[in-house]
């Protein structure tokens, strides 16, 4: 039977005698202060069991500044391993379950963000993290996960690597803790609320610095892109998938904003980001009867995904089902799939984007 109530093991209360009669002695809190006219000889008896400690004075003070200081703290968790095992129930080999927390520890992202072709990964994981599982986390795991944001956020600030996504993503999780922090004192969030209202100041300064974020411009000795042949600079266009993209690029020169709006362009981005069935179900036929396939575009992405693409993701393993980062280089010259499985990479090895990641780990 689970024993409630104050643990025997304890020496006591402290009282002392006033005008009034006796008086518990409170060694925390707001109370201390009216309490320095007692003397430290007041509480020593000749048993020494009920001994005043000055560094009780200083538990509140200690404990705020521990609140407000533990955003700040580094995870105490560091792992070599590269991959985790996405186990979801109790078998014979083994027992328990990973969870997203775990997976966001073990996984390395804090490395992953220094290669530019992983950058854009990990920044889409962290929103999708800060849209939907951001209460699922454990205390170890939110250290981790804004350790990496802060990460992300130097980089932005210090190489200009694509601004842009990293605003998105501290836009979509200040309104995440804004909606989840009800007010002072209640919070759905795991920890305390000084700590995650510390974190939302944080995370605004982090955007309004990123707002007034000035790029210089840089000095070119060569040619530059509006040097180019058109041909060459019709084939940039054309390599570019988001349509952000190419809207400022046609905003550099009226010669790139004259090939921004040709048909060409945005009829590969049709059929880039669409399929063949979403593309014929909703064409948008101009008074001539052509197809207007800028307009085209803005009305399939109402109704449709737009085709993600990166350059480097994780991989999941079908046969020992483990997500695990594949290093190229090392898969070309010693055959290493990254991860410790018994069969020879092939097929079974499969690109998962980050939402199939968020939902691996979702029981």
């Amino acid at each position: 039977m689970p024993f409630l109530g104050k643990d025997w093991r304890s020496t006591g209360w402290v009282w002392t005698r006033t005008e009034h009669g006796w008086r518990r002695v409170i060694c925390y809190g707001h109370e201390l202060e009216d309490n320095k006219d007692l003397h430290m000889k007041q509480f020593c008896c000749a048993n020494r069991e009920n001994v005043f400690v000055d560094n009780v004075c200083q538990l509140a003070t200690t404990k705020r500044k521990k609140d407000f200081s533990n955003h700040k703290t580094r995870s105490q968790f560091v792992f070599t391993d590269k991959w985790v095992c996405v186990q979801k129930g109790s078998t014979k080999e083994r027992h328990g379950y990973c969870t997203l927390g775990e997976a966001l520890n073990r996984l390395d992202f804090s490395s992953a963000i220094e290669d530019l072709s992983r950058f854009n990964y990990v920044a889409k994981i962290l929103m999708l993290i800060a849209r939907c599982e951001l209460t699922s986390l454990s205390g170890a795991a939110q250290k981790n996960y804004f350790n990496i944001l802060e990460k992300i956020v130097h980089k932005a600030f210090d190489d200009h690597y694509n601004p842009r996504i990293v605003r998105e993503v501290l836009r979509q999780l200040i309104t995440s803790m804004q909606d989840l922090t009800v007010q002072v004192g209640r919070c759905a969030l795991v920890g305390n609320t000084n700590t995650w209202m510390c974190r939302q100041q944080t995370v605004l300064k982090w955007l309004q610095q990123l707002s007034n974020l000035q790029i210089p411009k840089e000095v070119h000795v060569g040619i530059s892109l509006c040097q180019l042949p058109l041909h060459t600079q019709v084939k940039i266009l054309n390599k570019l998938s988001d349509v952000r993209d190419v809207v400022n690029l046609g905003r550099v020169s009226p010669t790139l904003h004259m090939l921004s709006e040709s048909t060409g362009v945005w009829k590969k981005l049709c059929h880039f980001h669409f399929s063949g069935r979403e593309v014929c179900g909703n064409l948008v036929l101009t008074q001539s009867d052509k197809v207007d396939w800028k307009l085209m575009y803005l009305t399939l992405r109402r109704y449709y995904p737009i085709k993600e693409q990166y350059s480097d993701t994780l991989y999941y393993c079908n046969h020992c089902r483990v997500v695990f980062w594949q290093d190229h280089d090392l898969a070309i010259l010693f055959k290493d799939s990254g991860h410790p499985c018994t069969i020879t990479p092939g097929d079974r090895m499969v690109p998962i984007s980050p939402q199939r990641f968020i939902d691996l780990f979702k029981f």
